[in-house]
């Protein structure tokens, strides 16, 4: 068990944090109300790297999501692809199930063959929903098993406010298919976590079938929003206008989710007044952490004394704008470990602290494996002490 009763407190300006911010902290726990006017039922942003939610509203009540719906589907085949399941040259042949589907299409005939890239395009740049259907089906092998695995990697992100009946996000006959803001960030982040997507979201036109088909992104803010990464927007008489949009500068990536606008304008505005807000209040910053003042623990019973802590990565932290000087580190060793200690075992703890608030925690882990003194080595260290005693009074 860690002590802390003496813990080694490693520079003087280092502080002690108590609190504790989680990923994806709610609304209430960052603090701030809506700063900004946004002409919808719902909306949120949050920081793409930490998930840390910088302002909501409405955040987790249930609507209908339009096409941001295909955000979910983009993230199971853009995982497939990453663990080598599928692969963008791979063949897919559109069912007549894929070719019946309405609203936005590249017109897919039952039986046309087209690859994965082309309809991963497809999907992400124009939200084609016949494109959208075709790749799930090919990774689930069936509507239905594709509808099951929707909503079982929604479980898996914590998407509590959740329902999906079909990958496209058509609702004409359906009142179930449900979900929140807060619940389109957590999977838009996590799509965003698989950078080779945006080699598509950010794609403003493109085309397939040697050119006569059209790709324009549905994303307007793709063209006109500055470092605009994506993402998706949905449209329906239920939905109204909504999207998922999210932005890179600098180091900083932010994403804004807006829900039920009243026009296409108000959706875009509204997203481009929660990015802009953020970008002029927030940076994010690496904190910089002297490697030396790492202490070796001690270590009872093993064959070596001591163990030094492996040092951690640091990763970037995103901070209020001012807030840069309050940036501090905390590390907070075990007095001691008893042997046998494995390479890995945790035996401390690093803290980066904004004044009292904990913005992310690392553990110290030992560096290498020391096993355990046994009887054998401490009599022959005795002997050896005794002989050395015996050869000096000598």
């Amino acid at each position: 068990m860690m002590k802390h009763s003496r813990p080694f407190l490693l520079v003087l300006v280092f502080l002690i944090c108590f609190a504790s911010l989680g990923l994806f902290a709610g609304a209430e726990d960052a603090g701030e109300a809506m700063p900004v006017s946004v002409n919808a039922k719902a909306a949120i942003l949050v920081d793409v790297s930490t998930g840390r939610v910088l302002c909501a509203q409405n955040e987790h009540e249930r609507y209908s999501p339009a096409s941001m719906t295909k955000i979910m589907p983009l993230l199971l085949i853009t995982e497939a692809i990453d663990e080598g399941k599928i692969h963008l040259d791979d063949k897919v042949t559109a069912s007549a199930t894929a070719a019946a589907k309405g609203g936005s299409q590249i017109w897919l005939k039952e039986g046309e063959t087209m690859t994965v890239d082309e309809l991963l395009r497809a999907a992400a740049i124009s939200s084609a929903n016949d494109a959208c259907e075709a790749l799930g089906e090919f990774l689930a092998g069936s509507e239905e098993a594709l509808v099951k695995m929707l909503n079982d990697r929604a479980a898996q992100l914590g998407m509590n406010d959740t329902n999906f009946e079909n990958c496209t996000g058509l609702d004409d006959t359906t009142d179930t298919h449900l979900t929140s803001a807060y619940d389109v960030a957590l999977m838009s982040v996590e799509l965003l976590r698989h950078d080779f997507i945006q080699k598509y979201t950010t794609v403003w036109m493109d085309s397939l079938r040697d050119g006569k088909t059209e790709l324009v992104n549905t994303t307007k803010l793709v063209r006109f929003y500055d470092g605009c990464t994506g993402l998706k927007t949905g449209t329906t008489n239920k939905a109204g206008c909504c999207v998922s949009a999210s932005a890179k500068r600098g180091d900083t990536h932010l994403l804004a989710v807006v829900m039920g606008s009243p026009s296409s304008k108000d959706r875009f505005e509204g997203a481009k007044a929660l990015l802009n807000w953020g970008f002029a209040n927030y940076e994010t910053v690496t904190p910089q952490f002297d490697k030396s003042v790492l202490k070796p623990v001690p270590v009872n019973g093993g064959v070596a004394d001591e163990i030094m802590p492996n040092v951690p990565t640091i990763e970037p932290v995103l901070l209020k704008k001012g807030e840069k000087d309050d940036l501090k580190i905390a590390v907070a060793l075990s007095d001691s470990v008893q042997a046998p200690v494995e390479a890995g075992q945790k035996i401390g703890e690093l803290s980066v602290c904004s004044g009292d608030e904990v913005l992310a925690t690392y553990p110290l882990t030992a560096s290498r494996p020391v096993e355990r003194l046994s009887f054998g080595e401490v009599l022959r260290r005795f002997l050896c002490s005794f002989s050395q005693t015996g050869e000096k009074q000598g």
